[in-house]
């Protein structure tokens, strides 16, 4: 079969569409919960500003355990919470769920790693001044590592298309249930091409505004 490209571009737009709002609020909401759970795993570790061992490893071990798992078996082992939380299975907003889940854990992993790329004398410095723990973390800590921080969201945001496209081949709409549904499944060469050609210009557009934020970020 091969797909009637008059009526096949509309079909294009629609899943483009559902790829970057899937991409987008995920991003927004992971970079919210990541970055809370990524303070707190700073914050929290021996050393750091609000030690606690008990809520690290706690933190520390869920966020081990998630990160490994490849993204097509977690949005599967998730189904019966994500039917829980939103009702279905099927579908962009039943894909986000969890896309979200996933991608938290991944964030707060990029953000310790940034704060602990953080010279400690400038932690020292802050304290010498009076500034308390959740001041140092959110004026001192996160502004400093503001650069890095926006390439490795850079980075999540890349891997959160690469997401989508997976979450496409299980029901959950974008241009991986396109090249799925009307590729794939049909033998259609040319629609899987053009959901490839899609995916790159969405990743390089997302890396190059990625990069752009981060230099203007550095500069200052």
């Amino acid at each position: 079969m091969h797909a009637d490209w008059s009526v096949f571009w509309p079909k294009v737009v629609d899943a483009t569409g559902e790829t970057v709002y899937m991409v987008l609020i995920t991003l927004a909401l992971s970079a919210v919960l990541g970055m809370a759970v990524g303070l707190t795993l700073y914050a929290t570790r021996k050393g750091g500003v609000l030690p606690n061992r008990l809520v690290f490893a706690v933190l520390n071990t869920l966020v081990n355990i998630v990160r490994p798992v490849p993204f097509v078996i977690a949005i599967v082992a998730l189904s019966p919470v994500t039917r829980g939380v939103v009702g279905t299975m099927i579908g962009t907003d039943a894909a986000v769920f969890p896309m979200v889940v996933v991608a938290t854990f991944g964030v707060a992993r990029i953000v310790e790693t940034n704060l602990l790329s953080v010279e400690s004398g400038v932690i020292e410095a802050a304290r010498s001044m009076g500034a308390g723990p959740l001041r140092i973390l959110l004026t001192v800590l996160v502004p400093e590592a503001l650069g890095p921080l926006v390439l490795g969201f850079t980075f999540m945001l890349v891997a959160l298309i690469d997401f989508s496209a997976v979450a496409g081949t299980v029901g959950g709409g974008g241009v991986g249930h396109l090249a799925m549904t009307y590729g794939y499944l049909r033998f259609d060469t040319s629609v899987m091409v053009v959901a490839v050609a899609v995916l790159i210009a969405l990743v390089q557009v997302a890396q190059l505004l990625g990069n752009a934020l981060a230099r203007k970020v550095l500069r200052r």
